[in-house]
């Protein structure tokens, strides 16, 4: 049936004859639910915008007072932070140190060789007649030797080689008249002054006729007993010439079964051997401590400059490992390399034995004049060494303390290092010698680097020398003794016959 529209207003709730949307406003009619509310206008918009945002307010950052800081700080998550981080750093640093200690434990090092003490000791070749200048009787002389022997003792001398004492009229056997500067009482006080004063005394018993044309055999036994009687005096050792006529290994042997009746652990006595011939005899060196070389050949003339370098070149690429050597100057140089030689001495593998000189000994007593060699004396030489005692002094007391501490010096190989001068534009050739010599000490990480300059000009090194070196060094040792702080060895110049000494 169809409904008529009275009943379709009153189902829709509506008056009748309008016509609206139900909930939803139409026109000027404002539906239920809609914004504006009963009157609202018909042009009102469906959405109405945000208010336009004003000015954010200024905030004012103050810091925190003392009880806010402490409250925030002393909070619990702090405190747990502080712990972990305390706890953190511990542990790195103990991680370090085990790490620190483990790898020096397991690097490599050369085995120490405990040494000897005629190994690790300075030689100081002294002879009595020297001392006689200023005295008048032979007593004066030695007891002017036994007043210099503390001050020998602080340069770092550890032991001595009492030259020139006994002669071919005096024999060190015939015991009651022993010594050509002083009867036995005299002798044996200058040996308890050494021993007194911590220096060793070996006896030199070179070019004495010990076998005599008498029997050998009773010539033998009182050898024996005179040795056994000087050691009894507490003389550390004997040296003997490889040119005397008892120089023979039966006669070694028998010198070492006395020498053994009174060695002891603390105590060794020592037997040592002059070289005097280029080549020694194929004898059993086992009954020989020591063997006194020398750096330079004998000579009646000074060394020119290329036979100078020539003779150190060949000492530094010679080594026997049976002989444990013992350097000395031997032939005949100019006053200008003395330092040099002696710098080159001291850093050698080996114990050195220097010849005593009028600036290293100087003392209080001024009139004790010696010279270092009888036939080098002459007014030049001995003007120059009153003015620069002192720089002399100061080099072998600095070499030798650098001996008695540097495990690279006492212990460490050489290696010998060739220098190459560059071509002369001058005179496009080059030298026929190489005035510059150097050779390195190393032991483990240390290294030692000796550079001689035997010439008479200015070298600078060229840095492409030897790539393998540290370019960075400090110096030890120079012979002006003027050389201090570190060193480049590209900006390094050497000076005429110089010496230096540098450490890497």
């Amino acid at each position: 049936m169809e409904q008529t529209g009275k009943e379709v207003a009153e189902d829709t709730g509506s008056t009748p004859g309008r016509m609206d949307a139900g909930d939803t406003g139409y026109g000027s009619v404002q539906g239920r639910g809609q914004p504006g509310g009963a009157g609202g206008s018909e042009t009102a918009p469906l959405l109405i915008p945000e208010p336009a945002p004003g000015p954010e307010p200024v905030q004012h950052w103050k810091p925190m007072t003392k009880q806010e800081l402490e409250s925030a700080a002393g909070g619990p998550g702090w405190r747990k932070m502080r712990c972990y981080l305390v706890l953190l750093f511990w542990l790195a640093w103990v991680a370090m140190l085990a790490g620190s200690i483990a790898i020096i434990v397991m690097s490599p090092r050369p085995a120490v060789v405990p040494l000897k003490w005629w190994q690790k000791s300075l030689f100081y070749r002294l002879q009595p007649d020297l001392f006689m200048e200023a005295q008048t009787e032979g007593s004066g002389g030695i007891n002017a030797m036994c007043e210099q022997l503390p001050y020998l003792k602080s340069l770092g001398i550890g032991a001595l080689i009492l030259e020139g004492l006994f002669d071919e009229e005096v024999s060190p056997l015939d015991l009651n008249n022993a010594g050509r500067f002083g009867a036995l009482p005299q002798i044996k006080h200058l040996i308890a002054a050494s021993t007194k004063t911590g220096l060793k005394m070996v006896l030199d018993l070179c070019e004495l006729d010990l076998l005599g044309p008498h029997d050998v055999s009773r010539n033998t036994a009182t050898i024996q007993h005179a040795l056994r009687f000087w050691l009894e005096q507490g003389v550390a050792g004997f040296a003997i010439c490889d040119n005397d006529a008892a120089y023979s290994e039966k006669t070694l042997l028998e010198w070492r079964d006395v020498i053994n009746e009174f060695s002891s652990k603390d105590e060794e006595r020592i037997v040592v051997v002059k070289q005097t011939r280029d080549v020694l005899l194929p004898l059993n060196f086992t009954l020989v401590n020591l063997v006194m070389r020398t750096i330079l050949p004998s000579s009646r003339h000074h060394l020119s400059t290329p036979e100078v370098a020539a003779a150190i070149k060949t000492r530094l690429q010679t080594t026997e490992e049976n002989i444990w050597p013992s350097w000395t100057i031997g032939g005949k140089a100019s006053h200008d390399l003395k330092k040099l030689l002696l710098v080159l001495m001291m850093t050698m593998p080996g114990s050195p034995a220097v010849q005593y000189d009028d600036a290293i000994g100087q003392t209080q007593n001024e009139s004790l004049k010696v010279s270092f060699s009888h036939e080098e004396k002459n007014e030049s030489s001995d003007t120059e060494d009153k003015l620069t005692p002192n720089s002399t002094v100061a080099l072998f007391s600095s070499l030798s303390r650098s001996r008695a501490r540097e495990e690279a010096i006492l212990y460490g190989s050489l290696t010998f290092l060739p220098y190459r001068i560059p071509t002369n534009s001058s005179s496009n050739s080059t030298l026929s010698y190489s005035p510059i010599l150097a050779f390195l000490r190393s032991w483990g990480c240390v290294h030692f680097l000796v550079l001689l300059n035997v010439g008479s000009e200015f070298h600078i090194l060229d840095p492409a020398w030897d790539p393998g070196l540290h370019k960075e060094g400090v110096f030890v040792a120079s012979t002006g003794m003027d050389r201090l702080g570190p060193i480049s060895l590209n900006t390094l110049e050497l000076q005429p016959h110089e010496a230096v000494v540098i450490k890497f």
